[in-house]
């Protein structure tokens, strides 16, 4: 499979990759110039790299790109990617209960300056929002840091996938 994204076109192969941090055309754009990569995990690893390497300007801005979890209003501007993670979480089988708790946390969460992000994969709703009361009283570093760290799990999750099914 390597070989068939070291000769994607450009267009294609950031079409392909624009994703794996939400919104973050900008990513796929430089990893394009890294290429041939010897195999999915150097790619995998080069990607990880650019988005650690940013500047905190740039990962606050990918953080922002993330949506609020269980917010039922914003379902439609989802990326298909996030859709998916949240349907499979059961976070579109949401309570009344649940649902105007996660909208109450995703309200107080936005003192932090981008919203509450989990890598939902594997975990129940309930989990989730046991993981979100717990992190709403971290202090803002901490929790920035957290964020960042989500967000790096969430892409490699979605390369793995990605390495799974045939581009």
């Amino acid at each position: 499979m390597i070989n068939k994204i070291n000769k994607l076109p450009q267009s294609e192969f950031i079409e392909v990759f624009a994703n794996i941090f939400e919104n973050a055309r900008w990513i796929a754009e430089e990893l394009y110039t890294q290429k041939p990569f010897v195999d999915f995990n150097e790619l995998s690893s080069k990607m990880v790299n650019i988005f650690e390497n940013a500047t905190k300007e740039k990962k606050l801005k990918i953080l922002n790109n993330h949506p609020d979890l269980a917010n039922k209003t914003k379902v439609s501007s989802l990326t298909p990617d996030s859709l998916k993670e949240q349907k499979n979480a059961g976070l579109d089988q949401c309570s009344e209960d649940e649902l105007h708790e996660f909208n109450k946390l995703n309200n107080s969460y936005k003192k932090f300056g981008f919203p509450f992000i989990l890598s939902v994969k594997g975990k129940t709703k309930i989990e989730i929002l046991n993981n979100f009361r717990k992190r709403i009283s971290s202090d803002p570093k901490t929790e920035f840091n957290e964020a960042v760290h989500q967000v790096k799990q969430i892409a490699i999750l979605r390369l793995k996938e990605l390495n799974d099914k045939d581009i």
